[in-house]
């Protein structure tokens, strides 16, 4: 089959499924001025050629759960499987190697203290594979779940990203989030598998009406306990390059980096972290060249940074959701 080289379109496609998952191709091609065809077919191509995917994430921040982030070291040969065996698990959401291939990376998102003591001072102690463990809590968080990469791409003009955010009757309540409550599960899971799932669909998943499939769905979108987020190969639009930065500032420069770190338009995720160092982030670039401007040029500047460690990404092992990446 044919490749073709993403352009302009694609991107804009990208950047308003950020905006509104779920928006039909009707009103973003309306947006675009293309036709609800061409947006399908640019949909169809980009998902079996970029490995586009819109799923629905669950914010464990804004839902109070704790989010570690793992530092696996171990033996090179053992490195891939114990990947693999990791992104098996249900309470793992973002899986790479890093270090030569040496280090797993690893953020889980456990719902329980059980679920999280099983995994950190049960299972992975007694991985034979593994020479190091480093635990890193994730305690604020900067830049990334629904505050997406694509955004900064400034595919789309203003105008045209306000005609498809979702129109809020009410401002979000910071302390008015909804929880997620076992009746959501099996449209919580569906929507995992598939944030563009229709109702019909949801409705065979869930045994529920329609209409209280939109009203929950809605209300679960707009408290922000549920957003729908886009996959995608960034190698494709020629972003070849990732990289984990683990970053020491200074306690009293902390909270101004981390905010700096969200601007950057090579930024695609960034954390206050615990552990050997205080900030985390990820950052994607077109090559290593790129990387070393960004590590020189833009994050060395920042007052405060005292000590950076960046780990290339080799392999993304797993993305958000429980289908693994190859």
């Amino acid at each position: 089959m044919e490749f073709h080289v993403p352009d302009e379109l694609d991107l804009q496609l990208l950047h308003a499924l950020d905006i509104d998952g779920r928006a039909s191709f009707s009103r973003i091609g309306a947006v675009l001025g293309v036709s609800d065809q061409t947006v399908a077919r640019r949909f169809r191509r980009l998902r079996a050629e970029a490995g586009v995917r819109v799923v629905a994430v669950r914010d464990v921040q804004l839902l109070r759960q704790d989010t570690w982030m793992l530092r696996l070291r171990c033996t090179p040969d053992a490195a891939d499987s114990l990947a693999r065996a990791l992104a098996r698990r249900p309470d793992t959401a973002w899986i790479g190697l890093t270090s030569g291939g040496t280090e797993v990376v690893c953020m889980t998102r456990t719902r329980t203290r059980g679920e999280q003591d099983e995994l950190i001072l049960g299972k992975l102690p007694r991985t034979p594979s593994i020479v190091e463990i480093r635990a890193h809590q994730l305690l604020h968080r900067f830049f990334g779940g629904p505050s997406g990469w694509l955004a900064k791409s400034r595919a789309l003009t203003r105008a045209q990203a306000d005609a498809l955010r979702p129109v809020i009757d009410e401002p979000r309540d910071p302390d008015g989030v909804t929880s997620i409550t076992a009746e959501d599960e099996p449209l919580v899971t569906a929507l995992e598998r598939d944030g563009r799932a229709t109702f019909a669909q949801l409705q065979q998943a869930t045994g529920r009406s329609e209409s209280a499939l939109r009203r929950r769905l809605d209300q679960l979108l707009r408290s922000g306990a549920l957003f729908v987020d886009v996959q995608f190969d960034t190698d494709v639009f020629g972003y070849a390059t990732r990289a984990l930065l683990w970053i020491t500032a200074a306690p009293s420069a902390l909270d101004s980096v981390g905010r700096a770190l969200a601007t950057h338009p090579e930024v695609a995720f960034a954390a206050a972290t615990a552990g050997h160092c205080n900030l985390v982030a990820v950052i994607v670039c077109p090559d290593t060249a790129a990387i070393y401007r960004y590590l020189s040029e833009r994050l060395g500047r920042l007052e405060g940074v005292q000590h950076v460690e960046c780990a290339p990404v080799l392999r993304t092992v797993k993305q958000l959701t429980y289908e693994e990446r190859r």
